[in-house]
């Protein structure tokens, strides 16, 4: 296994079968501390297969893998006490208002009383909420709820943070909003795991990989996939790559 001293993330042949169809193939990665790791792959590639194993919520077939110091086979809810986590679809109760909802979370991730107002006021300071701290979620704008919905999966300090399409829906102002936050985060010690169908985006990470049909077909910084593969940017290196694929579905 990789020296997990500098990795927060190792998979060595990690595989995940459904029958006779192999969804995830005997990939092998390793995400450095601190980093911002993009990993891409068109419907069918697997990405999704493969970080719901990283996420604890799938168990693999074969391989291994540890993800914050902790097992995906034996150690899965320690897992996922120890990382953040924030789908396309947010994760948030838009029933509730914005504070209920840190206040939800807080507990859920054992915070004190205190953390929690402390971090509750960092947020509405920084994303501006101010008077919109007692509004339910579901009357906020769609790019108000994804920097929320990010803030609160980085509301326990997680050494670790999946963002499964975080930025799906939203103008271009937003997304570069967005990714400020991210950048934010990773500059204080969190590293970031991040999946997108923004081609821009994926020049953002300091590493890219991409899957294609189970496997990983790429993985390396933008600029040398753009050299390897002779490509203007990482869309046409994904292109080039997403052309190979034989399979639909995810």
């Amino acid at each position: 296994m990789i020296d997990s001293n500098s990795h927060i993330i190792t998979a060595n042949k990690l595989t995940k079968t459904f029958g006779d169809f192999t969804a995830v193939d005997a990939i092998s990665l390793d995400v450095h501390k601190g980093e911002i790791f993009g990993f891409l792959g068109a419907n069918g590639a697997g990405k999704s297969t493969a970080m719901r194993m990283f996420c604890g919520l799938l168990s693999p077939t074969s391989g291994e893998a540890s993800v914050a110091g902790f097992d995906v086979r034996t150690q899965s809810e320690m897992i996922k006490r120890n990382i953040g986590y924030m789908s396309q679809k947010f994760s948030l109760y838009e029933d509730l208002t914005v504070r209920e909802n840190m206040r939800l979370y807080g507990g859920i991730y054992g915070m004190s009383s205190a953390a929690i107002k402390q971090k509750t006021a960092a947020i509405v300071e920084e994303l501006h909420l101010q008077h919109e701290l007692n509004s339910l979620v579901k009357t906020l704008p769609l790019g108000w709820k994804q920097k929320l919905a990010f803030s609160v999966a980085i509301f326990h300090n997680p050494p670790l943070v999946f963002l499964d399409e975080p930025t799906g829906g939203v103008d271009p102002i937003t997304r570069r909003e967005f990714w400020e936050m991210i950048y934010r985060a990773a500059n204080a010690g969190t590293t970031v795991f991040v999946t997108t169908h923004y081609m821009d985006e994926a020049e953002y990470c300091n590493r890219v990989c991409i899957m294609v049909d189970g496997k990983i077909e790429a993985m390396d910084t933008p600029a040398q996939l753009r050299q390897q593969f002779h490509a203007k940017g990482m869309e046409d290196v994904f292109l080039q790559l997403a052309r190979k694929a034989t399979r639909s579905g995810d």
